[in-house]
């Protein structure tokens, strides 16, 4: 259908996660008439069939063309689930602008020489060709012949331009033509008409089905059940249109004060002008006065601010924002400044909370991006359009449902047959077959596949754990790894002043120890510790990074800010000053004015500050960071030799080590401080001394890790924190139990003449204080699958290793990831990548942290889990409001359950559907089916009932060491339904022909008039016509028989007896006789049956259109019941919930797992060679001599490119994808 011609198709949003391959189509009038006529002859059917399958709309329609000449675009995402959509391609005309445009070719459109709007533009129409995709712009690129994001500034602009091309605003001619272009700058959420709501739901296939099937029993006189089924059926679009409505209403509440602000730009030529904040443009120069929330991304160009970005991060802490450098270099503007380009960049949605002028003007910022391009436009789209994720219970589903219905069409077919064959009309016989048709799909599935995830969710919610995507609930029951952020997670959020260390003549003082309760004596230390952070006072609340307070706390100053007492700095009202406390100790130092902040970042892992003191008329740079990184910056004369020993005493202990360094500036100007470049202020500094902190361990945290542990749930450190200091919270949480080795990796970028390098170190063991080295490495149990924490050797890394193995080793990787627990200094980029390349291998993967840092990888893993105060966060998938990890066990607890409820209900739905299936198709042999009032007491009485309480189980307390299975087409579970269903057929096929050989056993409709005269109290509906011979023929659909009498309890009884056996309760649930409702529904079922069974009741047999029989015979339906519930559940319980008797079948018939991770386990156990320790492998081709590690590279090299990301659960309600 789709020719692979270069101008036909082409790639949007290359290499990005939402990126999709583009189609162009030109629409065609005699196929468009043909298709409208089609629809007319099908009564809208393909209109529907279009709906479902848009790919198909734009195949019959159109044809293929250059995307160049398209007036439809058929979009098809390039991720595994192969989604299609339809777009119109739009064309905007430049000359409805009230002024000239100049049509020459040459002439650019806009003064941006970066901007793709200049290409777009075909003169001398003026035209544009554009497509809407997900709220984002596209225009028609025609020198790249592409389509080209717009409502964005070029990421090729270099600092250079930004400053000079739009440092003094734009022309108010090209703002009419970027607003044009480019859209208005709004965040729209439109509440959806309650209608259209209702319109989408019905359209479903499943429910379009159900209604067929409902329609089909009213008309057979079905009602109470069809009505029943009816209303269930009201009540879940009722609910679902509802739900879908109030999530409209609150992201349209929560957005729509975005496009209401007002701001002021400066327009080239003009000046300051006032406007409303959805007529800015990428390239406006904004003015920010104070207090402000951003309606737009901008990039900072002159002076700071303080922002609050809570709404991204989920921490309300201030982050301080510093002006994009001057620079004459033609390189990007983010290369420029690498991973930390967001310090300069302003987000939407965030609020401006204190600005610092420069002296040089107001403080301005450029805007980068609008609309749904920004960073809050985003966050709404990703809600607006969820990422679909795969399950193999929802694709097992639907498979299921396919066979369900091939049985049905089976069962259609046989009654077609059979009543043809006997002769009655082609009405009934049509009726009849479709009746078959519909027995095998229960119409409750949908309501009853859901029950489960709500009774989970209403669970978590008293346990304070609050999910904003429920169908992710079933994944956390397929877990079998966990990701921790370190601090705030599984240590104490704040840390505690435990000492410093200061530095006198290059070697380390004596240790100044907080608990003694004396201040902290004055020295530069302590003037460092005062400054260099970034707090700020707000409105007479220090306010900042948990951290930060706590040391500035501990030299007991106080910030005050800037008044007349102190113009003699010479600075602006804008600056913080620090001065002694009344608890603080003597202090040379009247008071210190912060001028300037170098910000941290994690990527850096440093901050600084340009500091002045009360009197003096030069500055000071205070530095404060990583220690290993801070030493980099010092003078190696100032930093003592035993400072890495040292360094390593504290951090195997558990400490939060900071280092602090300072140098004098030379300068004398403000104005110079202001161009200080930060590559210069951190240069050549003096070695101040160490800061030590304590992280203690929260409470809760070693038991967590061990219940995961036992349960065979394997647990990393991802952490931002120092290597050391995370292998002894590792330690001490027993994250690395007792007794095992840990192995340290060290990788090296290329350089120079040498490729790059891993060099692996086994860690001293110095749990006892000892220095000795540990040489003897046990590997004999190193592949203890499932994550279990019988290895012996953990693996190690920082960041920066992580990167060059995962750049220069990428083969070596798997094997690092196996046995990796350890990842410290790590970027919250890397932290995605991590929990991806564990995705990779097949993991299910959670990812827990408190939601600063971590946004990123909460949203990759397959569950979410952030520890905040809100209800909900926008980053994770669930949120928990109590700050400890014990929220993991429990969310995984309840996702087996859930999952196992999941797959209990659909294995009883489909044995329903077959029971029913069997003893109606036994009826149909002789023309008859089962009593309305005897469907009804199987369909109302016990499987609706048992379908909305068998998932309210609640979960097991203690985790099991094994997960559930994780997939409907298992062995056991197929092999379940197929013995159940034979042992449905040999007992119902034995009883329909063995009620035929009693001796009490008549034909009702052969005989005369008068046995139903006799059998009339009984039999009062039945429907007879007499035949010519003087014998009555029974009409297709009566119901009086020996054999419905018979199979009717059989079946009845055997709808129990599934519920109860596939209610299994340990390991993953309570036991059954817990969940007091499902149980006492059971009995009662039971119960009623049996009393039906044997009551000599004249109106009960009228009622269920039964006819009575001998006792013996009524007992002996019993027994013959009991016995077959007795196999099945030895069958269920003994032989096929066995997970020994499976485990032993695979080890005998070598069946091996198909997930990576336990491949890679296996393959590694068996080398001998590995881990390895004390050597060092090189990356490159072996030409120039140096060792690669060639130990199990793998002949089928692992997909790297385009590796199914495990199986996903899915955003989308099942029942919109069938």
């Amino acid at each position: 259908m789709e020719e692979k011609s270069k101008d036909h198709r082409v790639l949007l949003n290359q290499g990005e996660e939402n990126e999709l391959e583009v189609f162009g189509y030109r629409t065609q009038n005699l196929r468009r008439a043909l298709c409208l006529i089609t629809s007319m002859l099908t009564c809208g059917f393909l209109l529907l069939v279009f709906y479902w399958k848009p790919q198909w709309r734009v195949w019959a329609n159109c044809i293929p063309c250059p995307l160049q000449e398209a007036d439809t675009v058929l979009l098809k995402t390039t991720d595994e689930f192969q989604r299609y959509m339809r777009k119109k391609v739009i064309c905007i005309y430049l000359s409805t602008l009230k002024f000239p445009i100049s049509k020459n070719p040459e002439e650019p459109l806009v003064a941006d020489r970066h901007s793709v709007i200049n290409q777009a533009v075909l003169k001398p129409e003026l035209k544009l060709r554009c497509i809407q995709v997900q709220k984002i712009r596209y225009i028609w690129d025609y020198l790249e012949k592409r389509f080209q994001k717009v409502g964005l500034l070029e990421d090729s602009n270099s600092c250079h331009d930004i400053h000079h091309t739009f440092g003094l605003g734009l022309t108010s001619e090209e703002q009419e033509v970027r607003r044009l272009v480019c859209g208005p700058n709004v965040i729209e959420v439109e509440i959806q008409p309650i209608w259209k709501l209702l319109v989408k739901q019905v359209l479903n296939p499943f429910y379009l089905f159900q209604a067929f099937t409902l329609t089909l029993w009213l008309s057979q006189g079905y009602v109470e059940y069809s009505v029943a089924i009816i209303i269930l059926s009201v009540i879940s679009i009722v609910l679902s249109v509802y739900d879908l409505r109030q999530q409209s209403v609150k992201l349209h509440k929560l957005v729509e004060d975005h496009n209401k602000v007002q701001v002021t730009v400066i327009v080239k030529g003009t000046g300051l002008q006032e406007l409303e904040s959805c007529l800015l443009v990428p390239g406006d120069t904004l003015i920010l006065p104070g207090k402000l929330s951003l309606p737009c991304d901008a990039i900072l160009i002159d002076g700071s601010c303080v922002v609050n970005e809570g709404m991204l991060t989920g921490e309300s802490i201030p982050v301080t924002k510093t002006p994009l450098p001057h620079g004459d270099n033609t390189v990007a503007w983010k290369s420029h400044s690498l991973e930390d380009y967001r310090k300069h960049v302003l987000f939407c949605g965030t609020e401006v909370i204190q600005v610092k002028p420069s002296g040089q003007g107001p403080v301005r910022a450029v805007v980068l991006q609008t609309g749904y391009n920004t960073a809050k436009g985003d966050l709404v789209r990703s809600i607006l359009y969820p990422r679909p994720l795969n399950l193999k219970l929802y694709n097992d589903a639907f498979k299921f449902i396919v066979f369900l219905a091939c049985l049905g069409v089976v069962g259609f077919f046989y009654a077609l047959g059979v009543y043809m064959y006997h002769g009655v009309s082609s009405r009934d016989t049509t009726a009849m077959a479709l009746l078959l048709f519909t027995v095998t799909v229960p119409p409750v599935l949908p309501a009853a596949l859901t029950t489960g995830i709500v009774y989970a969710q209403k669970r978590l919610k008293k346990k304070k754990i609050f999910c904003i995507s429920p169908q992710r609930i079933n994944t956390c029951g397929q877990i079998n790894l966990v990701c921790f952020d370190k601090t705030g997670t599984l240590t104490e959020d704040g840390l505690d002043l435990w000492g410093t260390i200061p530095t006198a003549d290059k070697s380390f003082q004596e240790v100044h120890s907080f608990a003694s309760g004396k201040a902290l004596p004055w020295s530069p230390l302590c003037a460092a510790m005062a400054s260099c952070h970034s707090l700020i006072l707000l409105n007479g609340i220090i306010q900042g990074d948990p951290l930060d307070l706590k040391m500035f706390e501990g030299t007991a100053w106080i910030m005050e800010d800037c008044n007349a007492d102190y113009y003699k700095f010479g600075m602006s009202d804008s600056n913080i000053i620090i001065k002694p406390g009344p608890k603080s100790s003597w202090s040379p130092v009247e008071a210190i004015a912060i001028l300037r902040q170098f910000p941290f970042s994690s990527s850096l892992q440093r901050m600084s500050v340009v500091a002045q003191m009360a009197g003096e008329d030069h500055f000071h740079v205070y530095m404060k960071g990583a220690p290993e990184m801070l030493a980099k910056f010092c003078k190696p004369e100032t930093v003592p030799k035993d400072f890495p020993q040292k360094l390593r005493n504290y951090t195997v202990q558990g400490f939060r080590v900071i280092a602090l360094a300072h140098k004098d500036l030379k300068m004398k100007k403000l104005s110079e401080v202001q161009k200080l470049a930060r590559e210069k202020a951190e240069s050549e500094l003096t070695f101040l001394g160490l800061l030590i902190m304590e992280n203690r361990l929260k409470k809760e945290t070693k038991p967590v890790l061990k219940e995961l542990s036992e349960a065979r749930i394997r647990t990393v450190m991802i952490t931002g924190d120092n290597l050391q200091t995370a292998i002894t919270v590792a330690k001490n949480s027993e994250m690395i139990p007792r007794g095992s080795q840990v192995i340290l990796v060290e990788a090296n970028e290329p350089e120079d003449f040498l490729p790059a390098s891993v060099t692996w170190q086994l860690v001293e063991n110095q749990e006892n204080g000892l220095q000795k080295s540990e040489t003897y490495l046990n590997i004999g149990n190193s592949s203890v699958p499932d994550g279990a924490r019988g290895s012996c050797y953990h693996f190690a890394m920082s960041g920066k290793s992580y990167q060059v193995i995962f750049q220069h080793f990428n083969s070596l990787l798997p094997k690092m990831l196996v046995n990796g627990t350890i990842f410290a200094r790590m970027s919250p980029g890397q932290k995605s990548s991590l929990v991806e390349e564990f995705q990779k291998l097949n993991y299910y993967v959670a990812m827990c942290g408190d939601g600063a840092n971590d946004c990123g990888a909460l949203k990759m893993a397959h569950v979410g889990i952030s520890l905040s105060e809100q209800e909900a966060s926008v980053a994770s998938h669930f949120t928990s409001k109590t700050a400890n990890i014990e929220c993991v066990p429990q969310l995984i607890k309840e996702g087996r359950a859930a999952l196992v409820s999941s797959f209990g209900v659909f294995k009883y739905l489909t044995m329903y559907g077959i029971i029913q299936f069997i003893g109606t198709s036994l009826l149909y042999w002789q023309l008859q089916l089962f009593g309305n009032y005897q469907y009804l007491m199987q369909d109302v009485a016990i499987t609706l009932m048992v379908c909305l309480t068998m998932s309210s189980t609640h979960a097991y307390p203690n985790l099991a060491p094994y997960r559930p299975a994780g997939q409907l087409l298992s062995p056991p579970l197929l092999l379940s339904v197929f013995l159940n269903t034979c042992f449905t057929c040999i007992v119902q096929i034995c009883a329909f022909l063995y009620v035929k050989q009693q001796p009490w056993y008549c034909e009702v409709y052969r005989y005369s008039k008068c046995f139903l005269d006799n059998q009339s109290n009984y039999s009062m509906n039945v429907s007879l016509e007499r035949n010519g011979t003087g014998n009555a023929t029974l009409i297709p659909g009566s119901t009086l028989s020996f054999e419905s009498t018979t199979l009717w309890p059989i079946t009845t009884i055997n709808c129990i007896m599934v519920a109860f056996i596939f209610s299994k309760g340990k390991p993953f649930r309570k036991p059954i006789y817990t969940n007091y409702i499902f149980s006492f529904l059971l009995m009662s079922a039971l119960g009623l049956t049996v009393f039906i069974l044997f009551s000599d009741f004249q109106d009960i047999y009228h009622g269920m259109e039964l006819i009575p029989t001998l006792t013996s015979w009524r007992v002996s339906i019993l027994v013959v019941v009991f016995t077959q519930f007795c196999v099945a559940f030895f069958v269920e319980d003994v032989i096929l919930q066995n997970r020994r008797l499976w485990l032993w079948i695979k080890k005998e018939f070598g069946f091996s797992s198909k997930s990576q991770y336990k491949n890679w386990q296996k393959k590694l156990a068996e080398d001998s060679t590995w881990p390895p320790t004390h050597r060092t492998d090189y990356s490159g081709n072996g030409k120039n001599g140096f060792y690669i590690n060639l130990s199990f590279e793998d002949p089928e090299q692992i997909p790297r490119a385009k590796v199914e990301l495990g199986d996903q659960t899915t955003e989308q309600h099942f029942w919109t994808r069938l």
